[in-house]
């Protein structure tokens, strides 16, 4: 049932909310890599390593650490971009699926990763919220849904194909892998949306 308050959220206020989100999400990560710089790179340790204990802690951190500013500029459209589009169906859900992502992702990366290697950026989550749209429309049988799996596929589906595939050493195509599977796998596992659902 809606309340009076449900109601009086309209498309433009749940757009205007995702829109402040993904912004400060994005201002955050290039603050965060500028205090990174600042402290002569102290913060790259705290990414993933695999198959140390200590180096679980790095699994809600990596997403939020980058090596450099070039790395940090490279996730920051696709983020700032799918982060909307998601967070479009409701700030909670959203959450519910970027905490899903950032956890399977970076549990994947800390069983198979090469040892002695650290993993951090965004791009796991970015690579999730890609797999997480292109699921979700079929999942909830909604036509506009489908649209933007579809527009997404064919704006961004060859350089994410690419980022799944061990072509570079230097990237973790590990964490791209497995959070695209995190992704679609979370818009399967979710309860679809009532169809007047405001969150």
């Amino acid at each position: 049932m809606s309340t009076a308050t449900d109601q009086s959220w309209t498309q433009t206020d749940r757009a205007k909310a995702a829109g402040k989100l993904m912004l400060g999400w994005v201002a955050l990560l290039w603050l965060i890599e500028a205090i990174d710089l600042a402290t002569g790179h102290t913060l790259d340790g705290y990414g993933i390593v695999p198959r140390e204990a200590d180096g679980l802690t790095g699994i809600p951190l990596a997403p939020f650490l980058h090596f450099g500013f070039d790395h940090v500029a490279a996730n920051s459209v696709p983020l700032l971009v799918l982060g909307f589009v998601a967070a479009l169906s409701g700030i909670r859900r959203f959450l519910v699926v970027c905490t899903a992502v950032v956890l399977a992702d970076g549990l994947g990366v800390w069983l198979v990763s090469p040892s002695h290697t650290i993993t951090a950026g965004a791009s796991g989550l970015v690579f999730g919220l890609f797999g997480y749209l292109l699921v979700r429309g079929f999942v909830e049988r909604r036509p506009l849904g489908v649209v933007v799996g579809v527009v997404i596929a064919a704006v961004w589906g060859g350089s994410f194909f690419l980022g799944i595939l061990p072509t570079d050493s230097g990237v973790s195509w590990q964490g791209h892998l497995f959070g695209l599977l995190a992704g679609a796998a979370t818009a399967a596992a979710l309860p679809r949306r009532p169809a007047q659902a405001l969150s």
